[in-house]
């Protein structure tokens, strides 16, 4: 797979965030030719690798800048987005801007620079609180917020262009992602890096709810390696839509716990209010990634668990 890529022009939008950092890493590693398109308003240059790298200071909201991005490129990684459930409560307006709009540009730009083919960063968030498990491709959408409904509207506009526009575009539904380097210190902070940098700080975590909601995290490795399947599979795209995930659940409580015996804690968590939008139970059926893409996760929760808590122990002792 990593020949494939080889010497290919690549475009990662969003490169410079989390999870963006660690595929521009391993497209660098595949010797791909690799260009960054990012604001930098939520990543940061630290995510890059230090060589390798063609980075383009912008923004997908304007045309010029997607369009200067795509151009030259065979493959566009769009991962840039606003991420966060309660901040989309709160900004709406901004979100679809982001979220729709820009990927509507990334879009343009892409057929208007012939780009063969768009992995597009979806999220699992598009199912909702549907109460059957595992969520499967095939269920109806039942988005519960700004953020989901943004996200899926991007994945329409994906099968609208492979449709009618001929770009290859693939979907791939994240479900709750982590690892190394995901931001603990924002107001939205994804919830595996706020509960350990408040064990780290000897601070209670604070769970929404009553901890007993459960979710299919999936290691950050895991969803690199799905991408760069996507890019390089010889199969032809027109705008499919896979769950990309461990295909395994825990409980918010039983994953505190597992950080707390890792780290060697007993610190109680605080329980607050639920927030709007914030789904009971999720679980994904990942067979449509083997199938696709011949998908399956290298790294499960525990391990990408000790993984992630090692990494931030060693960036809390660099201080």
């Amino acid at each position: 797979m990593n020949e494939t890529l080889a010497k290919v022009p690549v475009l990662v939008t969003g490169g410079a965030g989390f999870i963006g950092g660690h595929l521009v890493q391993a497209l660098v590693e595949a010797r791909a030719r690799v260009r960054v398109l990012d604001d930098f308003s939520a990543g940061a240059e630290g995510n890059l690798p230090a060589n390798g790298v063609e980075v383009l200071r912008g923004d997908v909201r304007k045309v010029s800048d997607c369009a200067k991005a795509a151009a030259g490129c065979t493959v566009v990684f769009h991962l840039a987005a606003l991420g966060s459930v309660p901040r989309s409560m709160e900004e709406p307006e901004l979100y679809n801007e982001v979220n729709v709009g820009g990927t509507l540009n990334v879009l343009e730009a892409a057929r208007a620079a012939g780009v063969r083919r768009m992995v597009y960063s979806a999220s699992s968030s598009a199912y909702g609180d549907t109460q059957v498990l595992p969520k499967v491709e095939t269920m109806t959408p039942m988005p519960m917020s700004p953020y989901a409904i943004t996200k899926l509207a991007g994945e329409y506009y994906c099968r609208v262009f492979a449709k009618v526009h001929g770009v290859e575009t693939v979907s791939l539904r994240y479900f709750n992602v982590f690892g190394p380097r995901q931001n603990p210190r924002s107001q939205y902070a994804a919830v595996v890096p706020a509960f350990i940098s408040a064990l780290l700080e000897k601070r209670p975590p604070t769970i929404y709810g009553d901890g007993e909601q459960t979710r299919d995290f999936c290691f950050v490795a895991n969803v690199v390696k799905a991408n760069l399947l996507a890019a390089a599979a010889t199969r032809k795209f027109s705008g499919e839509v896979v769950n990309i995930a461990c295909g395994e659940r825990i409980s918010l409580n039983a994953m505190l716990a597992k950080m707390q015996e890792i780290l060697g804690t007993r610190i109680a968590p605080v329980y607050l209010v639920a927030r709007a939008g914030d789904v009971r139970d999720s679980l994904a059926d990942i067979r449509a990634a083997g199938e696709l893409l011949g998908y399956e996760p290298e790294v499960l929760f525990e391990e990408g668990l000790k993984q992630t808590v090692a990494a931030y122990v060693s960036k809390a002792n660099e201080r």
